[in-house]
């Protein structure tokens, strides 16, 4: 038990662990409804822009909206839980999330590209929450379990997530009914979910658990100044640890984003009914989710115990191998594919927490929430890029040319890795 005499709370009463416990599975909660939202979007998002635009190339826009937004709201939400907590930062990040998906649904209705990448854009927002939501779970867990707590938040994404794909088909349904083109009915689905989940937290998810540990620690949070969020990145570079755990967030992330946001394009080249070849897809997708989140307290172990950068290194080889196998998949492999997508997800998940956890401890408390939300900015702006050029490449030279882009991503990976482990004599769990 801890104790501070600064703040409004008696910190000396509270019962740490218990807190703990109740902050990761509230956001364990959370983040596994939230996922089912995120993940019919995300499966349905690049179709509903190729057939509002007409055009392959616009499937890349459509999806890089989503992962920009993700990756430009994260610095405000990271302000706002700054000032007023997690709980505040959370719910306010998938209330515009609502606002996102619902503007998606008009866009599917009017045919209106600009209006469903706006839309888009702000359903990122929810993938910035289920992203950050990782760091409310590390607030008050001992540095020696911090990896497997952050491991565990991710892994709850894992419930939404698996059956979220395989909702487009029902969604399609749903968007029949209410007179919309069928893809758009999935963002009805996650509006309502996504508006359930900010209700949740907002009423759960109490003591607040950055406001908590800074009490404990004696610390608030410090007065930010013009350009904190660069300051944030310069402190978090300024380690070995930082700056290996940084580039395994970005790195990591723009190739599963690369690779995964044109696999849906890829696969819908095979000919066949509409219907079958989106349940395809849906179970492709599912699989790869499935490597996202469902070996991630398996991967927080691992950070935890062979150490931060041994875990990096797995994923990095993971990533490289989930590229040669997807690449070389015909659009109808949908088996061979579906192995890629659970290697990359994988290989993600390895990278993210690792990394993840690398970030958490390369800076003080008092400057966490913004070094944080700077690390998820620079991850999703990769992953932007990525996505972005994912349509042109494939227009280009297909899908293998895609994945091998992806993959040549890994190379500064290993270079500030080899760096890293060289700078530090005495890794421990580094």
């Amino acid at each position: 038990m801890r104790t501070s005499s600064t703040g409004s709370v008696p910190t000396a009463a509270v019962d740490v662990a218990a807190v703990q416990r109740r902050t990761v599975g509230v956001l364990s909660g959370g983040v596994a409804l939230g996922g089912l939202g995120v993940t019919v979007g995300i499966t349905v998002g690049g179709l509903l822009a190729r057939d509002v635009a007409g055009t392959d190339s616009a499937s890349g826009l459509g999806q890089t909206a989503g992962v920009l937004g993700a990756a430009v709201i994260a610095v405000p939400l990271a302000r706002i839980s700054d000032r007023a907590g997690r709980r505040a930062g959370l719910a306010v990040g998938y209330a515009v999330a609502v606002l996102g998906a619902v503007l998606a649904v008009e866009a599917a209705a009017m045919s209106s590209l600009p209006l469903l990448l706006l839309g888009l854009f702000a359903f990122g927002s929810a993938t910035a929450c289920s992203l950050q939501a990782r760091y409310a779970a590390a607030d008050l867990a001992v540095p020696e379990r911090r990896g497997r707590a952050l491991s565990l938040v991710v892994w709850a994404t894992t419930v939404g997530s698996v059956v979220g794909p395989n909702l487009a088909g029902p969604g399609a349904d749903l968007g029949r009914r209410l007179g919309l083109p069928p893809l758009g009915g999935a963002f009805v689905v996650s509006a309502v979910v996504f508006a359930m989940v900010a209700a949740v937290l907002l009423v759960l998810l109490r003591p607040d658990p950055l406001l908590l540990a800074r009490r404990m620690g004696g610390t608030g949070a410090e007065p930010r100044a013009r350009g904190a969020t660069g300051a944030a990145v310069r402190a978090v570079w300024a380690t070995p640890g930082g700056r290996l755990g940084l580039t395994a967030v970005v790195v990591s992330h723009s190739v599963m984003v690369g690779v995964m946001v044109m696999t849906p394009v890829h696969m819908g080249h095979a000919g066949g009914a509409p219907e079958t070849t989106l349940r395809v897809i849906g179970l492709v997708i599912s699989v790869h989710v499935a490597g996202m989140y469902l070996f991630s307290p398996l991967v927080g172990i691992l950070a935890d115990r062979a150490g931060r950068a041994a875990t990096v290194a797995v994923g990095g080889v993971l990533l490289l191998a989930a590229a040669a196998l997807a690449g070389t998949a015909p659009p109808g492999a949908a088996v061979q594919l579906g192995a890629g997508l659970l290697l990359l997800g994988l290989g993600w998940s390895c990278g993210l927490i690792a990394g993840s956890t690398l970030v958490t401890e390369s800076v003080s408390a008092a400057v966490r929430p913004t070094a944080q939300g700077a690390t998820d900015l620079l991850m999703g702006l990769g992953a932007a890029l990525a996505g972005l050029a994912g349509g042109p490449l494939l227009a280009v030279g297909g899908f293998s040319l895609v994945t091998a882009v992806s993959a040549a991503l890994v190379l500064p990976l290993a270079v500030v890795w080899v760096r890293a482990r060289t700078a530090v004599s005495a890794p421990g769990r580094f």
